[in-house]
């Protein structure tokens, strides 16, 4: 009765351990389900918070306005509070957290980078709950990055788990971000490939993309059976019918630019400017007392930049904003992230970035609206796409933050514009990076060290392998009587050979001497500058790589390594071999480091 059940199931454990395909699309199931229960507990976490802290003392209503007792002054205290409580628990914790990141999702760059995949359980943990805390409070934050680093260190903690390598645990970890992301904002594709393409600003990791759409989808799943399924904005349907516009997204394009170029550098000036500074003073904990208050006070009279800031987003896509009321809330917002994640508080700055972004596009939308009605008939259109071409700037990811608005709106009706908005401003903002941690591309980056092997020998030198010493030197006269005689008491293969000027002018190989050698005809009659062959020198501060060539074009065994401001003056010789060793020994190196 088992035997059929046992015969598969050991089929399965031959496919699982031999197929890396297989293991990880198994794993993204399992990691998809926990990363999913883990956004479902962060958004209880949240919306009850936030309708605490918000609504019942403060007073502040959903929807804008006031409900109840009106009691700003609640949002300065509870944020200075819980600027306290973090500043305490990081400076306890995870003191090195605060230093050369951004947010929880340039924390996971970091740690795909960096650290070989490794993320530490109780960083995402007090990352996840002082996010909820921030943001409840009033904090202008997103939950994508403490969700995303959530998700990663279940990734990571799986990897371990299952005793998996550390290029299987940095793909886990990105899996385990993508379904943090598909679910929080609902976007099962636009999660996935948001994951896999922020880590790196000209490449995105291919090979995680299976068990990353695989967790997605599966916390995606999880998401809306808690919350339904409904998308984050409550919007019309908007569609692109009129290729003149084309003309207002580029203009749409640089001005996201622009903004991405004025919110990054608002963030750092903050950042390492004011709170660094102060950090060095006061330490961890007053510094982000002092963001707090800040950013509390200035929540206070202009509660529209508080917390995600999704209801603005809305009003601005239905048109129920003004354009000059936009363009403030694009500069307040900025100033606002700046405060709470600048001083070091907790959160994302995804859902900053797209309320920015949301709002330059609206600003040029409906401006452009007032002035070509016929043309730029859907205004609020502009919105969704500023959001995506935005985030494409600042984290230099043109395809996951486009396919994320569009499942957000829940259509394509955008989908051109949206394209070749964001590719514009790509290469406007190529020199803008929100993420300090992104590198290039793979080549840049140590997870994949071991695949650039040419720049493995370019990072060795000829001077630290070649050996040093006394070097048989031959003249060009010398006759093939009186090489014979050398030849004997000597066990060299090459000989480097000099004129009577004493210039190197070629290598003799005996090999090319072998079937002469001993023909006591020619001993009078044939010189060493005959038999030899061209010569052929290294430098000590030449790499590797540039030896291995001159060993390949030459097919020489043994090279003649010169000063470089004296090259007839010879300090020694390289051996081919030596080059082979030098590159096993620090490739075999490379792969115990990663072990």
């Amino acid at each position: 009765m088992l035997g059929p059940f046992n015969k598969i199931w050991k089929e399965y454990l031959r496919v699982y351990h031999s197929v890396t395909y297989v293991r990880m699309l198994v794993l993204g199931v399992l990691v998809g389900i926990f990363a999913g229960l883990v956004a479902v507990i962060f958004r209880l976490g949240l919306d009850y918070s936030l309708d605490f802290i918000q609504h019942n003392l403060a007073g502040f209503s959903s929807h804008g306005g006031h409900s109840g007792e009106y009691r700003p002054w609640v949002i300065p205290i509870a944020l200075v509070s819980v600027a306290l409580v973090t500043g305490f628990l990081v400076e306890k914790f995870l003191p090195d957290s605060i230093h050369g990141v951004t947010d929880g999702t340039d924390a996971m760059i970091k740690a795909f980078h960096q650290n070989k995949g490794e993320i530490k359980p109780k960083a995402p943990i007090i990352k996840g709950i002082t996010s909820i805390m921030t943001i409840a409070a009033g904090g202008s934050a997103g939950q994508e990055g403490p969700v995303s680093q959530l998700g990663a260190g279940l990734g990571c903690w799986f990897a371990h788990k299952f005793g998996l390598s550390t290029k299987e645990r940095r793909i886990l970890m990105l899996t385990g971000a993508a379904g943090g992301l598909g679910a929080i904002f609902l976007a099962p594709l636009g999660g996935a490939m948001t994951a896999i393409e922020v880590i790196y600003k000209e490449d995105f990791e291919s090979e995680a993309i299976v068990s990353a759409v695989t967790s997605s989808v599966v916390a995606y799943s999880l998401f809306f059976m808690a919350f339904g399924s409904k998308p984050m904005f409550d919007i019309p349907e908007f569609h692109f019918n009129d290729a003149r516009e084309l003309l207002f997204y580029a203009i749409l394009s640089a001005a996201c630019a622009l903004a991405a170029w004025i919110y990054v550098r608002t963030f750092h000036f903050l950042k390492y400017s004011v709170f660094e500074k102060l950090r060095q003073r006061v330490g961890i904990m007053w510094t982000m007392a002092a963001g707090g208050l800040i950013m509390g006070v200035y929540g206070m009279f202009y509660p529209e930049v508080l917390s995600t800031g999704h209801h603005g987003l809305e009003q601005a896509i239905n048109g129920s904003l003004p354009v000059f009321t936009m363009l403030v809330l694009l500069f307040g917002k900025t100033l606002a992230t700046s405060l709470t994640l600048g001083s070091g508080m907790s959160g994302g700055m995804f859902a900053p970035a797209l309320f920015v972004g949301g709002m330059t596009g609206g600003v040029v939308g409906f401006t452009a609206n007032s002035f070509y009605p016929n043309i730029v008939t859907q205004p609020g259109g502009y919105v969704l796409v500023g959001m995506a071409t935005f985030f494409a700037g600042v984290a230099n990811a043109p395809i996951g933050p486009l396919i994320m608005v569009c499942e957000l709106s829940q259509g394509y009706g955008l989908l051109a514009p949206l394209m070749l908005a964001g590719a514009i401003c790509v290469v406007i903002s190529r020199k803008v990076s929100l993420y300090e941690n992104q590198v290039e591309n793979k080549f840049e980056s140590p997870a994949h060290i071991v695949d650039s092997t040419v720049n493995i020998l370019e990072n060795l030198h000829v001077g630290d392998f070649y050996q040093r010493g006394r070097v048989t030197i031959l003249e060009e006269s010398i006759t093939l009587k009186a090489l014979t005689n050398i030849i004997t008491g000597t066990n060299e293969f090459f000989f480097p050979v000099k004129n009577i000027a004493g210039e190197i002018t070629g290598i003799l190989s005996i090999n090319d001497v072998r079937n002469i050698l001993y023909e006591e005809s020619l001993f009078d009659l044939v010189v060493v500058g005959d038999l030899a062959r061209k010569g052929v020198t290294l430098h000590d501060d030449d790499d590797l790589y540039t030896a291995l060539v001159k060993f390949v074009d030459s097919d020489l065994g043994q090279i003649p390594v010169v000063q470089e401001d004296n090259p007839h003056e010879i300090l020694g010789l390289i051996n081919r071999a030596d080059v082979f060793r030098a590159y096993k020994n620090h490739l075999s190196t490379i792969h115990e480091n990663e072990k």
